[in-house]
């Protein structure tokens, strides 16, 4: 299977992601008794539930100094120091401290949900397809209802894929306020891209929560998390009908690589360049919480 290749927003260059678990993921998504295991045991919720319990015991703790280590993690961006953490799951859902991410505060711009990899898609009536060309999710899928699938037809789209490294918190890309969030059952599949390039429908049915955050400028906002594989849980920490601000905390993910995704208006967001120059050639950027991804347009085509 070939390199997963990247573009870094704040190294200006193409970057191959070291994956962690490559050589597990490889044997399950690259060889016909991997795929067997991953269709009777590895997509199933228990599956990860169990894994999530694993890395809840404390003899995990062992494994962060290493990774801290192996995967350049900044130990002084942590809330926590790294020996304050009773098992792996805490040190992989941390807090870090407000200036490490800064939240960008234009007032017409919009902001990345999470630290992770990006795509956008413009016009989602238009879409040319995410990780391959032509390979596009469904959308009435996605949202499990025909009718907002029809409103959001035409929409914008982002997806933030978190790396098993990331910073695995997930916030706010707009200031509004957040309605219920609704739970989608579904399976647990890898949200890697060795998966989705063989089956891109994973991010349409895997197991997902959709929270629909109404903003003052630009209407209805969609805002997604995709479950995947040895994802013990998707927590919910915002407060339903309680105003929140532009990069504010949404939530967090406990143990495994997952998604968001986060859907605009029709209309209603102008995305970065490096963003849609990067999401043409089917290859994620890779940018911070907090940081610009877009600006928000009025009814009138015109930038707010």
């Amino acid at each position: 299977m070939d390199e997963i290749v990247y573009y870094d927003r704040y190294l200006q260059k193409t970057c191959v992601e070291k994956v962690y678990g490559d050589q597990a993921l490889r044997w399950t998504y690259g060889t016909l008794l991997g795929r067997v295991s991953l269709n009777t045991l590895v997509k199933r919720t228990v599956f990860s539930h169990w894994y999530g319990w694993k890395m809840d015991r404390p003899s995990t703790r062992q494994k962060i100094v290493p990774f801290v280590r192996d995967y350049e993690l900044d130990a002084n961006e942590f809330v926590r120091d790294v020996d304050d953490f009773a098992n792996f799951n805490e040190f992989f859902y941390r807090e870090l401290k407000p200036a490490a991410r800064p939240v960008d505060t234009r007032p017409n711009s919009i902001v990345f949900p999470a630290d992770g990899r990006h795509l956008c898609v413009p016009d989602l009536s238009r879409s040319e397809g995410l990780f391959i060309k032509g390979e596009m999710f469904d959308l009435a899928t996605l949202v499990d209802n025909p009718a907002l699938a029809e409103e959001y037809a035409e929409g914008s789209l982002l997806l933030s894929r978190l790396c098993p490294v990331d910073y695995h918190r997930f916030h706010f890309p707009v200031a509004g306020v957040p309605g219920p969030t609704r739970l989608i059952n579904g399976p647990l599949y890898s949200v890697n891209p060795i998966a989705l390039r063989q089956n891109i429908q994973i991010l349409a049915t895997n197991k997902r929560c959709m929270t629909e955050v109404q903003t003052p400028t630009i209407g209805k906002v969609l805002v997604m998390e995709i479950g995947a594989t040895c994802v013990g849980s998707i927590r919910q920490t915002y407060r339903e009908g309680a105003p929140v601000a532009k990069g504010s905390e949404k939530g967090y993910f406990r143990f495994g690589g997952s998604s968001t995704i986060v859907i605009f208006p029709p209309g209603r967001v102008q995305f970065d360049s490096d963003l849609i120059e990067n999401s043409r050639q089917h290859r994620e950027l890779y940018a911070r919480v907090g940081d610009h991804l877009g600006v928000t347009i009025h009814e009138d085509g015109s930038a707010s």
